[in-house]
């Protein structure tokens, strides 16, 4: 199995969108409205966009892009194989694209997650992002999320020994388990 990370590009992301596994797919659904696997992956191209492949396939996409001067929205989705991506993701999470955002500024790093997704809001955590508070009907059906955030204060507590722990590890190929 090898996991590479390269830079992001429409085909793709639009590959990714258009096989996202239910968690994700629930994810965007209620955060926007009447979108595509086109229009989710041309979104994603603002800022920094990046696939994981696996065995050379497209299976997950993430990335961080600027909402104003100093604050930036991150974001990851995929396929039901990303988990086995996640930890060559975190690696390269803060390795690279964590120094490029402070690099160009950013004070503050914000993710949302739906408050059911307990993959994303256990990876976040291990991410090292603080759990600031919860948003009661933050998707468009009332869903509820649940806002993460890294400050340029917080970032440097954080440890990649914790984030690449075992947990951030799938069962098996599938990612169930």
């Amino acid at each position: 199995m090898t996991v590479r990370i390269v830079g992001g590009n429409l085909r793709d992301l639009s590959y990714i969108a258009a096989n996202l596994r239910p968690e994700d797919h629930a994810e965007v659904d209620c955060q926007l409205d009447g979108w595509t696997p086109a229009t989710l992956a041309a979104q994603a191209l603002h800022g920094f966009a990046y696939v994981a492949e696996l065995d050379g396939n497209p299976e997950a996409a993430f990335g961080a892009g600027e909402v104003r001067s100093g604050l930036w929205i991150a974001w990851s989705w995929g396929t039901r194989r990303m988990r086995r991506c996640v930890p060559r993701i975190t690696q390269f999470f803060y390795e690279a694209l964590g120094p490029d955002v402070a690099s160009r500024g950013a004070h503050r790093v914000e993710a949302r997650a739906l408050a059911d997704n307990d993959l994303a809001i256990r990876w976040l955590n291990r991410l090292g992002a603080h759990e600031r508070c919860l948003l009661p009907a933050y998707g468009k059906n009332g869903e509820h999320f649940i806002l993460f955030d890294w400050t340029r204060d917080t970032w440097a507590n954080v440890s990649i020994s914790k984030a690449t722990g075992t947990e951030a590890a799938p069962a098996n190929t599938d990612g169930a388990g």
